[in-house]
């Protein structure tokens, strides 16, 4: 497979001639296309081996034209062209299954890196797609040829990067390869013939696999799922996993797994999220002086205040340097907590709370500015959440950013008959979803300001605001397996809703895996 033809999308013409000249002077083929409406009819006339298209088009753009063309054909290679910063449609491509991700502007270098892991995975998924075909022939020819093929396919068995696991129908291990002892740690003399499914698997993963051979066979039905592998050593590794389920003459004879490691993968994935968001840090902490000149500012005329308060022994000028001085004092440390919790990884650490607990704290804090502002902050939480699993200080914090924009945005409404409501209101959905909803009726947004909601260094505030917030909330949010919604009208006021995974107290937590 040599991979050849490239289909290159992108609605800068000049892009296109450049690239395609590129790519043709290091022998490529090439066909393109300027819109993603265009790219998808070339894509079905032409069949190029790889897709090189831009992310940011009108109309179609690339990750819908990622979409259709995994639709026609999931094993087609798109390298998505995005700009600096664009993390979030970047890992959605990523999830959308893009092979790779380069930014603008395209240097021949990334480009040439990127065709060739492309080509690469080409290469694997054929080779892997020719190995498990003839795998699975030899497994079924097995039964009547065992003595005639037994060399081959121990060999075959014996060199795969798989791990390879087969039991007969006792759920003795007859089949366990070097690959599979690097993953259960258990040595092959100790497993095979000795060991079986109970004794290698947990009781879980064993419960899977004896539920999969009590199905119907299905004729070249085997396909791929994913999983977390609990070892009996208690390690956790990421797998993905098929199980070929052997019958003869309607009668089960035995059972083989199939696993792949994918810990590197993952490692590799989690280091590009992560060298995302310290580029967004570099790109966010390089416009910030604006801000931290502001809270210099403030400081300064708090200590001068003070300063004339002492010298005339003026206990109301004290007081007022000294509230100034605090609130500088508060916006350094909550500067300084977003990025903190936006650079680093955190896993949620869930434990047992009471949401319900935490709106009344996040009310009770926020409840002085917002008298002070003559805004009415009003609740309407379930009572029938109780206690529950989650992360306490991601309800805390995301409920808290919340609150502090929707009085921002009810003390910049121009409206000022208007008399301005915050509510927040807890309840639950019927797939394990714990809800908590900010809604306000202040100045509202804009179509473009809530497309930039959650992008680096955006703020509608200007001097006052960083723009970190609602990224840290997204982020708290996403490392919970969460999501938010956003609903608002310009004039009308704001509701975001936060739906976060929960376990109930008194349900049993299986084990991973």
């Amino acid at each position: 497979m040599l991979a050849n033809k490239i289909l290159i999308v992108d609605d800068e013409e000049i892009i296109v001639r450049l690239l395609s000249m590129s790519l043709k002077s290091d022998g490529y083929e090439t066909v393109t296309a300027y819109n993603g409406e265009q790219g998808l009819a070339v894509f079905k006339s032409e069949s190029p081996d790889i897709v090189v298209t831009d992310i940011k088009m009108p109309g179609m753009d690339g990750l819908e034209l990622l979409k259709k063309i995994k639709e026609i054909d999931t094993e087609t290679e798109v390298i998505i062209v995005t700009g600096h910063g664009d993390i979030d449609s970047t890992i959605t491509a990523l999830q959308y299954g893009a092979s790779d991700f380069i930014n603008k502007p395209v240097r021949d270098e990334a480009l040439a890196i990127a065709l060739e892991r492309a080509k690469a995975k080409i290469y694997i998924r054929e080779k892997l797609e020719e190995y498990t075909k003839n795998l699975e022939h030899k497994v079924a020819e097995a039964t009547k040829e065992i003595r005639r093929k037994s060399n081959f396919q121990r060999l075959l068995i014996h060199s795969s990067n798989d791990a390879i696991v087969a039991f007969d129908q006792d759920w003795k291990i007859v089949v366990y390869n070097p690959a599979a002892a690097n993953i259960f740690g258990e040595k092959a003399g100790d497993v095979r013939n000795k060991m079986t499914i109970r004794d290698l698997y947990t009781p879980k993963i064993a419960d899977i696999f004896e539920a999969e051979a009590k199905k119907m066979p299905e004729p070249d039905d085997m396909p791929w799922k994913e999983m977390v592998l609990q070892t009996k050593d208690n390690r956790q590794i990421p797998v993905h996993y098929a199980t070929d389920v052997l019958h003869e003459d309607g009668k089960f004879i035995g059972i083989v797994n199939f696993f792949q490691d994918l810990t590197e993968i993952k490692r590799l994935e989690k280091e590009l999220v992560q060298s995302e968001r310290l580029a967004a840090v570099g790109q966010t902490v390089s416009g910030l002086a604006h801000y931290v000149k502001n809270i210099l500012i403030g400081l300064k005329g708090g200590s001068y205040v003070v300063d004339v308060g002492m010298k005339k022994n003026d206990t109301e000028k004290l007081k007022i340097g000294w509230r100034t001085i605090k609130n500088n004092i508060g916006r350094v440390a909550d500067l300084t907590q977003d990025l903190l919790t936006y650079s680093k990884e955190r896993e949620p650490e869930r434990q047992p709370c009471f949401p319900n607990e935490i709106v009344d704290d996040v009310i009770d804090l926020v409840s002085g500015v917002a008298t002070t502002n003559d805004i009415k902050l009003s609740k309407e939480t379930d009572p029938d959440i109780g206690e529950v699993i989650v992360d306490p200080q991601t309800i805390h914090r995301t409920l808290l950013n919340l609150v502090n924009n929707a009085m921002d945005a009810c003390m910049e409404d121009e409206n000022i008959s208007k008399r301005f409501e915050i509510l927040i209101k807890t309840y639950m959905e019927s797939n394990n979803m714990l809800c908590l909803e900010v809604r306000d009726n202040g100045c509202g947004m804009d179509k473009e300001t809530r497309e930039h909601l959650f992008n680096p260094m955006f703020s509608t505030k200007g001097g006052k605001g960083t723009g970190l917030g609602l990224l840290v909330t997204g982020k708290l949010v996403e490392e919970h397996k969460g999501r938010i919604d956003t609903n608002t009208h310009l004039g009308q006021g704001t509701t975001f809703i936060v739906r976060l995974p929960y376990v109930k107290v008194d349900t049993e937590i299986g084990q991973g895996g």
